[in-house]
């Protein structure tokens, strides 16, 4: 899980291009939206289709994504469970 977990650290990262930084800056229990790492709808779309392309994972219902996109810790968790790829 610990590996998933940086990966997705530096998948996010790369994908949002989160200048300044780095997977160690990222507390996987913090919360990406709002207070924690301050991602906005935009970057949920980006999310969404980063699980698609690099997990096989395709969110059935929006709803979804509220509770899989907490922190990184709960999206490792979801993907860990559905991934496909």
């Amino acid at each position: 899980m610990d590996q998933l977990i940086e990966q997705l650290k530096k998948e996010i990262i790369e994908v949002l291009n989160l200048e300044d930084i780095t997977p160690a800056d990222i507390d996987s229990n913090a919360a990406l939206f709002g207070d924690g790492l301050g991602l906005d709808s935009i970057d949920a779309l980006e999310l969404i289709v980063l699980m698609e392309k690099n997990y096989g994972i395709k969110l059935q219902d929006a709803n979804q994504g509220r509770d899989i996109f907490k922190s990184i810790q709960t999206m490792a968790e979801y993907i860990s469970k559905h991934r496909t790829i």
